[in-house]
């Protein structure tokens, strides 16, 4: 990408009437053009990381009054020199001064213009870069600790220590070309070996991160199912602590998906409560069990309410049959314990009763492990959260671990694997020429994701979904 070093102006906060609006200018004539419509001091004699107060003025006009900040290249987040004027949140004030801005020599930025210089400049890498941007659209503690932690270089020191170790080995087969006449073998095939089961150790360990990282970045998809009547609704109000649906005794009151977002211990849980699952007594019951089933397929975690004290063990072990999916975490919940406790206490004075512990039936009969609640009257929920954010999140994030939320990445870091599996298959039988040019293609891959090779076409799609201003 051809990197023309103008001075570019955007709004840095969000659009709307608020109390300041925050102007960036970045380029080498920033603080020049600043300091052409800026009432106060020079700006241009004034130190770095120095804040000053004054007034944008346009001929004889006030526009506002500000406080200008000021970034001397190369103590800025893009590198080059930046001013940030902070005036006050009208969208009249904040139009007026941008244009004063293009008139004195600015141009309008474009989509994250200004991390794409910070790349560019050597700032930050690319993998860093998007870092920013998803610290920007993390809504929750996980999400914004991983963007933090790729933003802080986690995930680029790794894959750049990876790098290294691969050059240097791709460095000596290359020496081995130029001497192929005299067939000298300068890469030692066992170490090369030895190198590669370690790279695609932490590649495959990376991969692996991905449906965790995707998870906490998007939040994760959590399906709410079960017969009619199985409390589902009442158990997403419990979780919640509110209202959200609404709760009937009459079987397929809930006719079509609901969905809310829950967050535990920082990982927000994107709940879906279904319509019940039973033969349809009508059309609209039919679209509606239907949707319950397409929910549970795309869903990572299907939390399967029963009524305690309804159901058999054959139609609880059939729904566990049917409902289980490929990569969809279950986790079985008995609802109205309650009820199951106002049946034992009817039970005649001999202390013979015709209500057996069914809990108990349930948990000898081979069923897997569930969790006891009473939904109605919100007993074991924080049991049930706990639950519901192991189930997920297992034990995977402890906050040192590096996961992948990119799936560029994830797809760069799949070819590396290939590329590589493919030098382990050849090292023995394929000469150096092929070793070699499997090497590059790792590599190759490698650079994509920290931007050591870049196209145009890649930084454009990657920063054009950018906020302006950042």
């Amino acid at each position: 990408m051809d990197y023309q070093p103008e001075t570019i102006v955007a709004l840095a906060t969000p659009s709307g009437i608020g109390a300041i609006g925050v102007i960036r200018l970045s380029g080498p004539n920033a603080i020049v053009i600043a300091n052409r419509v800026f009432s106060g001091k020079d700006l241009t004699q004034q130190v770095s990381h120095t804040i000053h107060f004054g007034n944008i003025i346009e001929g004889e006009a006030i526009l506002d009054e500000v406080l200008v900040s000021l970034f001397v290249a190369p103590r800025s987040y893009t590198r080059e020199n930046v001013v940030e004027i902070s005036c006050h949140g009208s969208a009249f004030i904040i139009e007026s001064i941008i244009k004063l801005l293009i008139k004195n020599g600015a141009r309008s930025a474009k989509a994250g213009e200004f991390t794409l210089r910070a790349f560019l400049n050597g700032q930050m890498d690319l993998s860093q870069a998007e870092a920013v941007a998803d610290l920007i659209a993390s809504n929750s503690k996980a999400s914004q600790q991983v963007a933090l932690q790729q933003l802080r270089g986690g995930f680029s020191s790794q894959l750049q220590l990876l790098r290294d170790q691969l050059v240097q080995f791709a460095s000596l087969i290359e020496l081995e070309l130029d001497f192929a006449e005299e067939d000298v073998e300068f890469a030692n095939r066992d170490q090369l070996k030895k190198l590669i089961y370690e790279i695609n150790r932490v590649i495959t360990a990376l991969i692996q991160s991905f449906e965790l990282g995707n998870a906490i970045k998007m939040g994760i998809n959590t399906v709410i199912a079960g017969r009619p009547n199985a409390g589902k609704s009442t158990l997403l109000n419990a979780l919640l602590n509110e209202e959200r649906a609404i709760v009937s005794h009459i079987p397929g009151t809930t006719r079509d998906t609901i969905e809310e977002v829950l967050n535990i211990q920082g990982i927000n849980f994107r709940l879906t409560d279904t319509a019940g699952i039973r033969e349809a007594t009508d059309a609209i019951e039919k679209i509606g069990v239907q949707r319950t089933m397409e929910k549970i397929s795309q869903s990572a975690l299907l939390v399967y309410v029963f009524d305690a004290e309804q159901i058999t063990i054959e139609e609880l072990n059939s729904d566990i049959e049917s409902l289980q999916k490929p990569g969809v975490t279950m986790l079985l919940v008995a609802n109205k314990i309650d009820l199951l406790e106002d049946s034992k206490s009817e039970s005649p004075k001999d202390g013979k009763t015709e209500y057996p512990d069914k809990l108990s039936d349930f948990r000898t009969s081979g069923l897997p492990d569930f969790i006891s609640i009473s939904a109605k009257e919100k007993r074991h929920i924080d049991e049930l959260k706990h639950k519901i954010y192991s189930a997920a999140v297992k034990d995977q994030l402890n906050g040192s671990e590096i996961l992948v939320t990119n799936i560029r990445h994830l797809e760069a870091l799949q070819k590396t694997e290939e590329s590589l599996s493919r030098v382990l298959n050849g090292i023995d039988s394929v000469t150096s020429d092929f070793l070699s040019m499997d090497i590059k293609q790792a590599l190759h891959y490698l650079g994509e994701i920290t931007g050591a090779v870049t196209t145009d076409d890649l930084l454009e799609n990657i920063f054009s979904k950018f906020c302006i201003g950042k």
